[in-house]
């Protein structure tokens, strides 16, 4: 049995939940450029909940409409079908994932790194002029989509690597790798294979831990490096940026004179504060910039 049978074994047992229909349905329409604003309206309209949340995130000081939109259509052409469906989606993975309580493992804390990661990777993606800044965002939130799924069905072994992580002196996923042949990048591969995800929305959360495999020409796929720089943001739980030297150096050759490492950190810091209530989640106890200027005081001495 090789380890990609191994680890595709390990989720068909854990009896992945599917996606709602709504999701579902909005994915297939993606698929044909004709459809408009109208046709994405209907499978939202027809979710209660996801319609209640979409106008919620429309409405939010994120985007800063002057007045309330109240109607899903025009919500969608005011801010796009592409942030509308990434959206959708994204909430839909968030009600599906298990909070498995094991050991230091916090459900709420993952969310807001995903958050602080999308909200990077796009920003990174439009420095960079790519027009599906927006995919970057959703796979971005997405990357560690299987860390919960695995921490419920691996318990105590999975408990140990995250314990053996340390604050961010290890990284999970060589514990992982150490442990199992395999990562949660891979694990979020298959899930995502396996829900019918687009094949681009799979390859970005796989390809997040390969970022030496692209920062050298960070032209040709500068979507995967946008969202594999992300994966090297600090955990909302960790006292320090262990990783920042790694960050700074790669930063640089992505961003090419652009903004400042502290200027990106900066737009990611407001931006989860006007979309964090959005999504029902918390401010982390200390922002980007603190961890960012932190770790240089830190280097200094």
């Amino acid at each position: 049995m090789t380890q990609n049978n191994s680890l595709k074994d390990l989720l068909a047992g854990a009896q992945l939940p599917a996606l709602p229909q709504s999701a579902i349905r909005l994915l297939e329409l993606a698929q044909d450029p004709e459809n408009g604003p109208a046709e994405f309206a209907v499978p939202i309209e027809a979710d209660p909940g996801l319609t209640g949340q979409v106008l919620r995130f429309v409405n939010s000081s994120y985007f800063g409409f002057s007045r309330e939109i109240s109607n899903v259509k025009l919500a969608i052409t005011l801010v796009g079908i592409r942030t509308i469906k990434n959206f959708a989606l994204w909430s839909a993975v968030f009600s599906l994932m298990p909070n498995p309580k094991s050991g230091p493992f916090d459900l709420k804390s993952l969310w807001q790194d995903s958050l602080r990661r999308g909200l990077f990777a796009r920003a990174v993606g439009k420095h960079l002029g790519l027009k599906d800044a927006e995919d970057l965002f959703a796979a971005a939130l997405l990357q560690d989509m299987a860390v919960p799924l695995l921490a419920k069905e691996l318990g105590d072994k999975y408990r140990g690597l995250i314990e053996g992580r340390s604050e961010g002196q290890a990284r999970i996923s060589d514990l992982e790798r150490q442990t199992f042949g395999w990562t949660h990048a891979e694990a979020g591969g298959v899930i995502a294979r396996g829900w019918s995800l687009p094949e681009s929305f799979a390859e970005l959360i796989e390809s997040h831990l390969d970022l030496e495999d692209y920062v050298e020409s960070p032209d040709k796929e500068p979507g995967k490096v946008a969202v594999a720089l992300s994966a090297l943001l600090p955990a909302t739980a960790d006292e320090s940026w262990n990783e920042l030297d790694r960050f700074q150096a790669a930063y640089d050759k992505v961003m090419k004179g652009g903004p400042s490492v502290a200027e990106t950190l900066e737009k990611v810091d407001k931006d989860y504060e006007e979309f964090a209530p959005v999504l029902k989640l918390s401010n982390p106890s200390i922002t980007l910039v603190e961890l960012l200027h932190r770790a240089e005081a830190k280097a200094a001495t």
